[in-house]
């Protein structure tokens, strides 16, 4: 019998399939650095790439239940992961642009040493600029391909193409070229 380890992804999500919690957890394990990789590729709107991962690894749980070599012979396990863990990815980035989750992510805290209870903030200003951004982040969702939405959040949250470039481990050149294509495109929304 073959060791854990020389299984194939088919064979072991196989027996994943059956209820062997040993062979999800080896598939889980395979495929970590992978969902690590893509989710550090984005930047989530208020929230962290643990988030990201975590939607990541979601998406590698439901492509081990839904994986059927017998449906699609010529799809790998491994080409189909990386399709769940992508997809589930995107609609968590997609989902915070759209802002449904706002009040939770851009609540203004109390505590914060903006907050001046005397008059000198004004909570009105700051929803308003609050809504402002989710609006301009559910148009640049809209409007620019997954890698131009994440390079332009990333410049708006003030990183520089430097920075960037470190984060998503772009080349300068691609990250620039991402910005430009980005500008055309939100001129003509805008």
């Amino acid at each position: 019998m073959k060791g854990r380890e020389e299984l194939t992804d088919e064979q072991l999500v196989r027996s994943a399939k059956t209820g062997d919690r040993a062979a999800i957890e080896d598939v889980l394990q395979r495929y970590k650095s992978v969902v690590r990789a893509r989710a550090r590729q984005f930047f989530l709107a208020g929230g962290e790439t643990e988030d990201l991962i975590q939607e990541g690894m979601v998406g590698l749980y439901e492509a081990i239940n839904a994986y059927d070599e017998g449906r699609e012979p010529h799809l790998s396990f491994k080409n189909f992961s990386y399709l769940c863990i992508n997809r589930r990815i995107m609609d968590a980035v997609k989902s915070a642009a759209r802002g449904k989750n706002g009040p939770l992510n851009d609540y203004i805290s109390i505590f914060s040493p903006h907050f001046d209870l005397m008059g000198g903030y004004s909570a009105e200003d700051e929803l308003i600029r609050v809504e402002d951004r989710t609006e301009l982040l559910q148009k640049l969702s809209k409007a620019l391909s997954a890698l131009e939405f994440q390079i332009v959040v990333m410049y708006m949250d003030g990183l520089t193409c430097g920075q960037i470039s470190e984060a998503t481990g772009r080349d300068l050149k691609s990250i620039d070229n991402a910005l430009q294509r980005s500008k055309r495109k939100l001129a003509k929304i805008l």
